[in-house]
């Protein structure tokens, strides 16, 4: 289901449905339709889904850091008139999502990160010393899953399109070096913010003890398992994700 794509002012986003704001933050190489099952799910559910494209490859080398990010989140939130969002991160998109919610926690109501960076950055960025051959780019981006079949010929084709790039290559490593610079250890332990941690057993960028340890860290987290799944929880098991966060959300009452 393709969903149109709004532009106003300095942003472009996704938004659909109507009821409390999910902010949905898309990671490194991951396209807003990654998340096109949670959208057509909560936009049914008194949920309004928002998912902005993150400047991840047009801010100055300079601003390209998980703190700019984080930042202009923030300015996004603002511009949208938003009170409090819940905010729903994969991958590099958690990590900001987290460092957003260290610098502005009034501003959100609760967390969901699923392989998020922030504690264990080893994955990013690496590995991309033979960009050009496509089957070393392809069997990269299969890894990243459970099941191989679920890295389309279009999701290669993307993510050798990117580390093909010369400027996004720079950038891509210039966020994995912020990645590791913004590391959250010390930080989680004085966040308040109610947390969903929803992982893939099978998750060899962002290991299951990542989000162990994330549940450890953070004061007031749930951590939920989906087996037979990689990185992107979202799209390899969306039924089961949407299942698992439906339930949280009512849970908390949110």
């Amino acid at each position: 289901m393709a969903h149109r794509l709004k532009k106003e002012k300095d942003y472009s986003y996704i938004e659909v449905g109507e009821g409390t704001p999910i902010i949905v933050l898309h990671g490194l190489m991951g396209g807003l339709s990654n998340f096109d099952s949670v959208t057509s799910h909560f936009s049914q559910k008194g949920y309004k889904v928002i998912i902005p494209e993150l400047p991840i490859y047009t801010m100055s080398l300079l601003k390209t850091n998980v703190k700019s990010f984080a930042k202009y989140l923030h300015d996004f939130i603002e511009f949208k008139g938003f009170d409090e969002v819940i905010l729903l991160g994969n991958s590099l998109g958690g990590h900001i999502g987290l460092y957003h919610t260290k610098m502005f926690p009034k501003k959100v109501k609760a967390l969901i990160i699923t392989g998020s960076s922030g504690l264990y950055e080893s994955a990013m960025g690496s590995g991309y010393t033979k960009r050009s051959d496509y089957e070393v780019i392809k069997k990269k981006a299969q890894d990243v899953f459970y099941d191989p079949e679920v890295a389309t010929k279009e999701i290669v084709d993307e993510v050798y399109e990117t580390v093909n790039d010369r400027n996004k290559l720079i950038k891509t490593l210039a966020i994995a070096k912020s990645a590791i610079r913004h590391n959250m250890s010390k930080d989680l332990p004085n966040m308040h913010t109610p947390t969903c941690i929803i992982w893939g057993k099978n998750d060899t960028v962002t290991p299951p003890e990542v989000a162990e340890e994330f549940n450890e860290l953070l004061p007031d987290s749930d951590l939920f398992w989906i087996d037979k799944c990689g990185h992107a929880a979202m799209m390899e098991h969306p039924e089961e994700f949407n299942s698992i966060l439906e339930k949280w959300l009512t849970k908390r009452q949110f």
